[in-house]
């Protein structure tokens, strides 16, 4: 199969063509030729008004609910949602039904997505049934295609279990991704602790609980020379701490997610249960300085935090409604309208180049010769989210009839294409 992508401005740091505007000819999952002008046959022709193409994004942090919730998401409409919001690859938590903690449960979600235009990457489950008890066969995960390890949505609470597992992953160079929460601090929070949980009568989450894990982990990591991710990180001390430990030289990085940027406390005066995330959102003063460490490269990576939920598990009391919402398919026109200034290399780190650098990813170059790994977007089209749009089989977010600025054209990623 030939396509020919025309006047598609290329942003691509490790390419000799970032920064040009050139048409890209892609044979049979390969980049045949990339010139000012292609004048050749194609079976697929892409020419679209201000076409931006970027090395296919990653998103680290997903559920996909397969197997055991498939009420929720399944495999096939996550990897739609995914290649909608110009993901190549996604990287999806362990805390399905069974949980992935074994060599099979990896097996079967890397066979299951063989045919898909998405490269599914399981998270291994760095305990059994990731219950924080007993580690799990992280050797044998890796060897069967784990990218890396976490408890996913239940973070590590033992140090020393933590320890242990820090120490076993070292042996072939892994890395453990974790929500940083101290479970026991703000055991039955359902919000931020401040003012507006005060006001609105609902259980407070101090971000304490947050700082006091990320303390203890880069002391764990430090001791160990091992490889943690801290994923949904929320607090301006706790962006401190992981600077501080990038200055001294230890393998820590961090995740924020996009709506963790563009929401506040103040937003659930309306008691809207798609604001009730894990970990929670945060004061404005708190989000301006987030979106600093966007900007000055503290934070290396955007993550979805993508958790479909059906209907029922959502429209209901606050206080009993589920954490989360689905992120896979916002992500970029969120990052794009909170970020109009980001420089280009910038944004390539955030959107996949740094988290294929900090998990060992291949890293196919917008070039002659290589495989085709592309996201095509137009990142000044102004739209506004339709819920009859969204691909995820769940539509639990509260951005559904806000202006966006930013839209993914799609996805080639090998032989695969996936247009919107």
């Amino acid at each position: 199969m030939k396509i020919l992508i025309q006047k598609a401005y290329i942003i691509d740091p490790d390419s000799s063509h970032n920064g040009t505007a050139k048409d890209i000819l892609i044979e049979n999952g390969k980049i045949a030729k990339i010139a000012p002008s292609i004048h050749e046959q194609a079976d697929k022709l892409i020419n679209t008004p201000n076409l931006h193409v970027s090395l296919g994004w990653v998103d680290i942090f997903s559920d996909f609910c397969d197997p055991g919730y498939e009420h929720k998401e399944t495999i096939e409409t996550g990897t739609k949602a995914a290649a909608a919001g110009g993901f190549t690859d996604v990287f999806l938590i362990p805390n399905t039904k069974p949980v992935v903690d074994s060599k099979a449960q990896v097996e079967y979600i890397r066979q299951k997505s063989k045919s898909l235009p998405v490269n599914l990457l399981p998270i291994g489950a760095v305990t059994k049934n990731a219950e924080g008890k007993e580690l799990a066969e992280m050797y044998d995960m890796k060897d069967n295609g784990a990218v890396a390890f976490s408890d996913g949505i239940h973070p590590i609470q033992s140090a020393g279990l933590l320890l242990k597992a820090l120490q076993y992953i070292k042996t072939f160079d892994g890395v453990i991704i974790q929500i940083p929460d101290d479970k026991s601090i703000g055991a039955n929070g359902l919000m931020n602790e401040g003012i507006i949980s005060t006001q609105l009568g609902l259980q407070g989450k101090p971000m304490m609980a947050e700082e006091i894990t990320i303390a203890r982990d880069i002391k764990l990591a430090r001791y160990t020379g091992s490889k943690i991710h801290f994923t949904g990180v929320t607090s301006p001390k706790s962006l401190e701490y992981i600077r501080r430990a990038k200055e001294g030289g230890l393998n820590v990085t961090c995740s924020v997610t996009p709506y963790h940027l563009f929401f506040s406390d103040e937003d659930i005066v309306g008691y809207d249960t798609n604001l009730k995330v894990y970990p929670p959102l945060r004061r404005k003063s708190d989000i301006a300085i987030l979106k600093e460490a966007v900007m000055d490269g503290t934070i290396d990576s955007i993550a979805t935090h993508h958790r479909p939920h059906e209907y029922d598990s959502k429209v209901l009391e606050f206080e009993y409604a589920k954490y989360g919402m689905i992120g896979l398919e916002t992500c970029y026109a969120i990052l794009n309208t909170l970020f109009p200034t980001l420089g280009a290399e910038r944004f390539a780190g955030l959107m996949g180049g740094n988290a294929r650098k900090i998990f060992g990813l291949s890293n196919p170059v917008i070039e002659e010769g290589q495989t085709a790994c592309i996201t095509l977007f137009n990142p000044s089209y102004k739209h506004i989210i339709e819920e009859k749009k969204i691909q995820s089989k769940s539509k639990n977010t509260p951005f559904i009839g806000k202006e966006l600025t930013g839209s993914v054209l799609g996805i080639i990623n090998g032989t695969e294409l996936f247009l919107n």
